[in-house]
């Protein structure tokens, strides 16, 4: 019972190709949050400069 709680899969095989992925995209999404105002921003700039026309 003990062994199943402490499990953590890290003898898993394929670990690095887990662990690398998810460490990438959380990177990612921390950039893309740190500079999410610039972003809208930018998108609300474009939105309302062609509804202007």
């Amino acid at each position: 019972m003990l062994d199943s709680l402490l499990h953590t899969g890290s003898t898993h095989p394929n670990l690095v190709w887990i662990l690398v992925p998810s460490l990438l995209s959380f990177a990612a999404g921390l950039g893309l949050g740190a500079r999410s105002n610039r972003l809208l921003d930018h998108v609300r700039s474009d939105d309302a400069s062609a509804s202007a026309e």
